[in-house]
């Protein structure tokens, strides 16, 4: 043992610092464990266990040292501490005092808990005894009396049956004597025992508490070293907590809950009723009787007053209370009930009972322009559906809705509140019933709208029931539309909103007017795209098929034999197939239909070459985040040597990084030239700067710094606008200069009037909000787009017929077919007479699809006339819309 302790208690200091410092100056500290050793003479291990002072369990670590280690660590700190050396004895005296007082209190902390733990078994025992002993003389009292009225009740019947045999009256008045001397004394022993089986209900819930909470004892102390880990929790907390949570779980427990303390109010009642009456004057009722009478205290508190003495008057205004206290818990309950329903339909909370209806999940400012769509669409069936899910109040939502003023045709809005994420609030609205939903993107940031929009699409993905219809998608960025078609897979289609828009303002600053040709085909007002199979047309050319519709406009046939692909102005000897459908523009899907060939009259073609691409010199006022994808649409359209000017506050080098990264290759543009140009498009003097005379097209952007605020961007394209405008028209006050484009047109043709009106070149601003159309109509703008309102028609067309995307994909495409607007000239001659028919044939020498026309000296054109077989005079300022192939 000696050996051991100098081992773990070296008598050399380890730190050589230390041993050059002075004594004064120097102490230490020594902490070791310590292993006991086996026993030794017999002895166990409890002698070594009594000489410490305070021990750890094995599974913590190793047992502290014994004391006589402890006196050997003092020992060796007063060693080093020599030049107190003089107070060692007086230090270790105390250290050995306070040792042994800490240990008898240790032992008379014990004996007094030993004590109390005792006596408290003894209480518990003494109270459950007495407890037991009542109960079990209270039930055997119970079955004798019990025994007892059965005995009185068959002794009853014989008398009965023996007056009904011999009824003699002195036989009856001594029999009637001996009942009065029974009867009396049961229902004496009877009343006192509804007392007191009224005075053990009540107290029986004391006696249950104190049972519980002797039956679930205390927690031992907790020591300052375990406090942390245990914590002791009162009887009551608990009971409420588990009360708490029952009644949470349990929708209808408060109602069993009321529904059980009526009862037992009723019954405790109406024994105390029984127990008391006949001893203040009233009358003496049966059990029954007193539990109807308290039945009538409870439910009107009002019908205790014509009782008789103070028992029963005290009884009755006790359960007239409870009554009272019941009721209005009751009433409570009911108004929370009924407050809650309400404030659940008020929110949007209920479920739609709906099916075959369009689901839109989202909010945006284009929700508007989308439901006028799907309402024109709707209005040939009498009217339909349409269900918005948004992380709205449902009140806000209807609001919003009401003041958009549009006559909705019998279509129904249904707004709900809740998160398109939560699975939950998709079952809400009937996400697996529904024909078509579409997802709106969110007024934020491309990415995050993007990823917000790929989480609904994993949403949609995991309803159980699956879906009934396809799923529309609105998509921000280009770059972010694969990640959503490789979650949905086939069920869902996209809309990129950007890139729609932009290819668009493309289109319309090469081809004036384009703007309104497509409002007119994308919006269900007018003529619009529709597919359908007709089996009679089945062997029939191309050629015939373009004049079998009087009503409509054949432009496309969907292939069975390529799995569905929709082939756009497909060569005239196509022949149809078994399986193949008939893409068509017609005003609605059951107001056309095949019918004989008409007449033609085919004539002579003009032999007028199609026109040459000559240089542009375009001007982007603004950066969007799409650009880079614009100048490749550009480099396909534009003819070699044109310019293509940037002006924005974007530092060129970082232009030049974001096209970088966005995939352009500068160096690899063959058509275009970038010119850079540095400046704020809202400020004159910075637009002064540019030659504003001389670009052909001026492309104004919502810029990418104010694109989250419709407001902000719509306010500072208008202002740009009206900038240039007047700008222009100081520095070109006459019709004097025009562009080589345009000295291959007509005379007065509505393509050269689009372009050169008020001498000015063709600005194309990009709108973001509906509101502004009006403002940018009275500003005279050559031509406008209408970011919201066209792809909002995008979205709509799509919902109706997932097929349309692909056609509309194709025409919006830099490559393949495309829809152009053509000089007359092309197909006639001056003053000729022909139909439309006829003009449709002689489109088809340059391999065209005529599908509309306007008029010289008019604002609006005609998609799908009708009357195509009817005769007009035609004038080479007429122009003709047509779907051609793309040069």
């Amino acid at each position: 043992m000696q050996e051991k302790e100098e081992k773990c208690y070296p008598k050399t200091n380890r730190n050589p610092r230390a041993n050059r410092r002075s004594p004064e100056l120097t102490r230490s500290l020594t902490i070791s464990t310590y292993s006991p050793p086996p026993a030794v003479n017999g002895g166990g291990e409890s002698d070594v266990l009594e000489r410490r002072d305070w021990f750890f369990p094995s599974l913590i670590g190793s047992r502290c040292q014994p004391r006589e280690i402890q006196q050997q660590a003092v020992s060796r700190v007063w060693e080093d501490l020599a030049p107190f050396s003089r107070d060692k004895m007086r230090v270790e005296g105390g250290m050995e005092k306070k040792s042994g007082e800490t240990g008898k209190k240790v032992a008379a902390g014990t004996d007094c808990q030993a004590k109390k733990c005792v006596a408290a078994q003894f209480d518990h025992s003494f109270v459950i005894v007495i407890l037991i002993v009542f109960c079990i003389s209270t039930l055997s009292f119970a079955i004798s009396q019990r025994k007892r009225v059965l005995a009185l009740q068959e002794e009853l019947q014989n008398l009965q049956t023996h007056c009904t045999i011999n009824p003699n009256i002195s036989t009856i008045n001594s029999l009637s004597s001996k009942l009065t001397t029974q009867i009396p004394q049961t229902n004496k022993t009877f009343s006192p025992l509804s007392l007191y089986t009224l005075l053990l209900s009540l107290l029986s819930p004391l006696f249950l508490l104190k049972l519980l909470h002797h039956h679930f004892p205390k927690p031992p102390q907790i020591t300052p070293q375990n406090h942390q880990n245990h914590e002791s929790v009162p009887l009551k907390k608990r009971i409420a907590y588990r009360v708490d949570v029952f009644f949470s779980i349990h929708p209808y427990a408060k109602l069993l809950a009321l529904l059980l303390a009526t009862i037992l109010l009723i019954t405790l009642g109406g024994l105390a009723l029984y127990a008391v009456n006949g001893k203040s004057g009233n009358k003496r009722n049966s059990f029954l009787e007193s539990l109807w009478l308290s039945w009538t205290f409870v439910a009107d508190s009002g019908h205790h007053a014509d009782q008789i003495g103070l028992g029963p008057r005290f009884v009755s205004v006790s359960i007239s209370s409870g009554g009272m206290l019941v009721f209005a818990t009751m009433l409570g309950l009911v108004s929370d009930a009924i407050s809650e329903k309400v404030d659940s339909w008020r929110k949007g909370k209920s479920e739609v009972i709906e099916s075959n209806h369009i689901l839109i999940l989202g909010w945006s400012d284009k929700l508007g322009s989308l439901l006028k769509q799907l309402a024109i669409a709707n209005k040939s069936l009498g009217g339909g559906v349409v269900v918005v899910l948004a992380e709205r109040e449902k009140e806000e939502m209807e609001m919003d809705i009401a003041k958009l003023e549009f006559d909705f045709m019998g279509t129904s809005v249904i707004c709900r509140s809740g998160s398109p994420l939560i699975l939950a609030d998709l079952k809400k609205v009937s996400v697996s019933k529904a024909r078509a939903i579409i997802v709106l993107a969110a007024d934020e940031n491309a990415d995050q709208s993007d990823a917000r929009a790929l989480r609904v699409a994993l949403s949609l993905t995991g309803v159980k029931e699956g879906l009934r219809g396809h799923v529309v998608v609105e998509m921000s960025d280009l770059d972010n539309e694969p990640l959503v078609k490789l979650v949905g897979g086939e069920m869902i289609e996209t809309v990129v909103a950007h890139d729609v828009i932009g290819r668009l303002m493309i289109q319309c600053a090469l081809q004036p007017g384009l703007a309104q040709i497509w409002e007119d085909i994308l919006g269900f007002e007018n003529a619009e795209f529709y597919i359908n199979r007709w089996p009679e047309l089945d062997g029939m050319k191309f050629s015939e098929i373009l004049l079998s519709f009087p009503d409509a406009v054949p432009c496309g046939v969907k292939l069975a034999s390529r799995s569905g692909k929709i082939v756009i102005n497909p060569d005239d000897d196509y022949v149809i197939k078994e399986g193949d459908e008939i893409l068509v523009i017609a005003e609605d899907d059951d107001t056309y239909s095949p019918a004989s060939l008409p007449e033609i009259r085919k004539g002579f073609l003009p032999n007028i070459p199609s026109p040459p691409k000559y240089p542009e010199k375009i001007l982007f006022c603004g950066w969007r985040r799409d650009i880079h994808d614009m100048i490749k649409v550009l480099e396909a359209f534009l003819a070699p040597g044109s310019e293509l000017w940037m002006f924005n506050e974007v530092a060129e080098k970082e232009r030049e990084r974001k096209l970088t990264d966005g995939g352009l290759n500068i160096s690899g543009l063959k058509n275009i030239k970038l010119v850079h140009q540095e400046g704020n498009a809202v400020i004159r003097r910075h637009l002064e700067s540019l030659p504003l005379e001389t670009f052909d097209s001026i492309l104004i952007l919502a810029d990418e710094s104010v694109e989250d605020s419709v407001v902000h961007s719509d306010s500072r394209s208008l202002a740009t606008l009206l900038l240039i405008r007047d700008i222009q028209s100081k520095r070109l006050p006459s019709k004097e200069s025009k562009s080589p484009r345009c000295r291959n047109l007509s005379h007065k043709s509505w393509i050269r009037e689009m372009q050169h009106a008020s001498d000015k070149s063709i600005i194309i601003s990009e709108i973001l909000d509906s509101r502004t159309r009006n403002l940018v109509s009275v500003s005279k703008i050559s031509d406008y787009i209408l970011s919201n309102e066209l792809v909002s028609m995008a979205l709509a067309m799509v919902a109706e017929d997932k097929q349309i995307n692909r056609v509309l994909e194709e025409l919006f495409a830099e490559h393949g077919n495309e829809m152009c607007i053509r000089s007359a000239e092309y197909y006639l001659y001056e003053q000729e007479e022909l139909s439309f028919y006829d003009i449709m044939v002689r489109a088809r020498e340059r391999g065209e699809i005529v599908i509309g026309y306007r008029l010289a000296h008019t604002d609006q054109a005609i998609i799908n006339p009708d009357s195509k077989s009817r005769i007009r005079k035609w004038s080479l300022d007429d122009v003709f819309v047509v779907i051609c192939n793309g040069e």
